[in-house]
């Protein structure tokens, strides 16, 4: 007999349900329109963002319905940032969570009009979480919303990455870009949750610190993972940074530097968390995130070996 799921295959799978039903698809859309979307949200990738916007939540008493607006709202955020990075105008993937990208699919109007659907969404299920919040907060939570997904986060960094090739290829730059990325995205997930439940503002300055160590490392385990890794390992294009000069910290400072730079991020992280769970100790779980980190650090480092074994072959 199969095993029966865990806990968390079966919140991850009632969750992906839920980002299916969040977005309601009425009679009357065009056919293609409808099944790009479909496409996207079959999709869903492992929705550890989700999970642990409403686990933040949760841990702040925030109620279970805005919670999970929430947390929707920011997966859609995410995902629509990917159909757009994805665009043969951006980074021309091919695969994404292990199927065609959807401009692959559907074409580039489908791809983009997906995305725009997923952010219009979004932003409905942002505000109605907001709405539980107390007044005083939420000019504050929209405003944090808009720095980081706005000119001053995401889109900035968005442009960066285009414009790479004509910068310096330094760590300092990659990681600049990572900030108004990657970071930008973690943030949101770590720190906006606890905003709406109204977080002292000392934990928000921890949950904010570990997303800025958590996200840098993040992005690098992606850049190492587009080097040394193939698509039936990571479930999307890789070698994409190389051939398209775009910034990647293994590709800048070398792979041991980028693994020492992980590790240290890591570490960074490890200090402010055991900080923030002396106050919060319903935050825990941030020790799975952590720990997942590690594993990917193992994973990339032995592929690393791999590598170095195959070429001295």
């Amino acid at each position: 007999m199969p095993a029966e799921p865990g806990l968390q295959e079966l919140n991850t799978t009632l969750l992906a349900q839920d980002i299916r039903a969040a977005m309601p698809l009425p009679a009357g859309l065009d056919s293609r329109f409808e099944a790009a979307l479909r496409h996207v949200l079959d999709h869903p990738g492992s929705l550890v963002r989700p999970r642990m916007a409403m686990e933040i939540a949760a841990a702040y008493d925030l109620a279970p319905a805005p919670a999970a607006d929430l947390a929707i709202a920011l997966e859609y955020f995410h995902t629509a940032s990917l159909i757009f990075d994805d665009l043969p105008c951006m980074d021309d993937a091919t695969h994404r969570r292990s199927a065609p990208c959807v401009h692959v699919a559907f074409g580039e109007p489908g791809a983009i009009l997906s995305a725009l659907a997923l952010i219009n969404r979004a932003y409905a299920l942002a505000w109605r979480a907001l709405s539980s919040s107390a007044p005083a907060t939420q000019p504050r939570v929209m405003q944090y919303l808009e720095q980081r997904l706005g000119i001053e986060g995401l889109l900035n960094g968005q442009s960066l990455d285009l414009n790479y090739a004509s910068l310096p290829h330094t760590r300092e730059i990659t990681e600049r870009i990572a900030h108004g990325k990657t970071v930008s995205l973690i943030r949101l997930t770590l720190v906006l949750p606890a905003m709406v439940a109204g977080a002292p503002p000392r934990e928000l300055r921890h949950l904010e610190r570990i997303a800025a160590s958590w996200g840098l490392a993040y992005q690098i385990v992606d850049d190492l993972k587009d080097v040394l890794q193939s698509v039936a390992e990571t479930g999307k294009s890789v070698a994409r940074d190389l051939l398209l000069d775009r910034p990647n910290t293994a590709a800048a400072i070398g792979v041991p530097a980028a693994v020492e730079r992980l590790q240290r991020l890591i570490a960074l992280g490890d200090r402010t968390l055991s900080r923030l769970l002396g106050a919060r100790p319903a935050l825990a779980f941030l020790d799975q995130l952590r720990n997942s980190l590690q594993d990917e650090l193992n994973r990339v480092t032995a592929s690393a070996c791999e590598m170095t074994v195959r070429a001295e072959s």
